[in-house]
């Protein structure tokens, strides 16, 4: 029986259209190739001339026979991103944030990945764990990059311990072969105090800066603890002073890495410059930014496209009250990003409120674990002006919905204020701030949890 995947959606203009594919319809080869997944779909189409085997809603097979661009997609979309399975985590991290979650929460924040394949399609970390040796040869293959690698530590007995996996101590090896094979990578630690910090710290990043250039690039975020830790592993907040002693080893590395290859290579998050209350670097140490969804170098790139942006725009005396809420971690930055608006636009007054954390802890600080409970909470009979302003990673992807199922049109109708989902860019920060609210945004970036459902069958 033939393999078939459920296509949901066909882009405007695209060759599938052109061709008559309709959503209902069902992928089912190409080129006489069975699809596994989306790995066997990226690949095949690497080519400008295809065949394509689509059953139709009727049950009539349409053999397609494409002519296009290398690489070109088909523009069309499935069911379940992966055309498969979602493969869920064999660890038991012992800083797991999905084990800190409340109960009574919707069961997809409860599901854990660690799927490979998420990494080439969104992004994700993964440990490896799941891969065996059929997984990576299949990466290697298709030369599928980049790889997105949550390593924590090179210390193969103590990463059986913080991974709580007994296989886990072999990723050394793993990224060998990644490596070996020319697989672009990024890496990444979770710090716990006391764990994998110090000179564990320092063996990591000697061990993995000497897969460059294939390693990109290397982050270090501190372990988030929420208040939900009842019988788990027992770890400890970070405080100034080792906030200090991490970015002083980074920084020792980072220069002579730059030195040496032209690359700073490990970057620490946000969170430890704000901790260690020391300034955000300059641009130039970021390397281009290549690990913002681990918060490196997100308020540094925020505050330049919103000056940026302003440069741009010509002053007027147009009239402005509005609100910005946010986390506690980023307030800093968006009140100077809010008074550089202000510099251009005199009567233009924003008032930014940083919401603290109760569901989850007040130690939470990042503004993609702010939930509508505390937001209603603590903004509930305030003037907030004409219009509230948050960002897109308080939502969950695609919806306006927050991660305690809370909706945005409450969020309206509870403040009697029209609510304005600002995207990541500091340009739409500055365009939400001076235009209607109706130039809003709703969407979020999957990060903690995994809403597709496989619907993949045999014909």
């Amino acid at each position: 029986m033939k393999q078939a995947h459920c296509i949901n959606k066909v882009e405007e203009n695209s060759i599938a259209e052109e061709m008559g594919i309709e959503p209902g319809d069902f992928l089912l080869e190409i080129n006489g190739n069975p699809i596994e997944d989306v790995f066997d779909y990226h690949y095949l189409l690497n080519d400008t001339y295809v065949e394509v085997l689509i059953r139709k809603q009727d049950g009539e097979e349409w053999l397609l026979e494409i002519d296009k661009d290398y690489e070109e997609d088909l523009g069309i979309g499935f069911e379940n991103g992966l055309m498969d399975q979602y493969r869920s985590c064999t660890n038991h991290c012992i800083f797991c944030f999905i084990d800190q979650m409340p109960p009574g929460m919707r069961d997809t924040l409860y599901f854990k990945d660690d799927d490979s394949r998420l990494s080439f399609l969104q992004g994700n970390y993964v440990t490896l764990t799941n891969m065996k040796k059929e997984d990576l040869d299949r990466v290697i293959h298709y030369h599928l990059s980049p790889i997105n690698v949550s390593v924590h530590t090179t210390n193969p007995k103590l990463r059986c311990t913080m991974l709580h996996n007994r296989f886990a101590g072999d990723i050394l090896e793993k990224m060998q072969r990644l490596y070996d094979a020319g697989i672009e990578m990024n890496g990444q630690i979770v710090l716990c105090k006391g764990i994998n910090d110090g000179e564990e710290l320092e063996r990591t990043i000697r061990d993995l800066s000497a897969f460059l250039p294939y390693l990109v690039s290397l982050s270090v975020v501190p372990v988030g603890l929420s208040k939900y830790r009842e019988g788990l592993y027992p770890l400890e907040l970070f405080g100034r002073e080792d906030a200090v002693e991490v970015l002083d080893r980074i920084e020792r590395w980072q220069d002579r890495l730059y030195r040496e290859r032209g690359t700073h290579f490990v970057h620490a998050s946000d969170e430890w410059y704000l901790l260690a209350q020391r300034p955000i670097p300059q641009e130039d140490t970021y390397d281009g930014y290549p690990q913002l969804e681990n918060g490196v170098g997100m308020l540094r790139l925020l505050d330049t496209e919103v000056r940026e942006c302003l440069d741009d725009l010509e002053a007027d005396d147009r009239r402005i009250r509005c609100t910005a809420a946010t986390g506690m971690l980023a307030a800093d930055t968006i009140r100077a990003c809010c008074d550089a608006v202000r510099e251009k636009y005199p009567n233009v007054e924003v008032q930014v409120k940083s919401i603290r954390n109760d569901f989850f802890g007040n130690q939470i600080t990042v503004a993609g674990l702010v939930t509508g409970t505390d937001l209603l909470a603590q903004l509930q009979g305030q003037d907030l002006g004409e219009k509230l302003l948050i960002p897109c990673h308080m939502l969950r992807s695609g919806e306006n919905v927050f991660l305690d199922d809370v909706t945005v049109e409450e969020i309206e109708k509870q403040l009697n204020i029209p609510v304005v989902v600002v995207d990541e860019k500091g340009e739409d920060l500055v365009h939400s701030i001076l235009n209607p609210p109706s130039s809003g945004k709703h969407r979020r970036r999957q990060i903690y949890e995994q809403t597709d459902c496989s619907n993949c069958g045999p014909a």
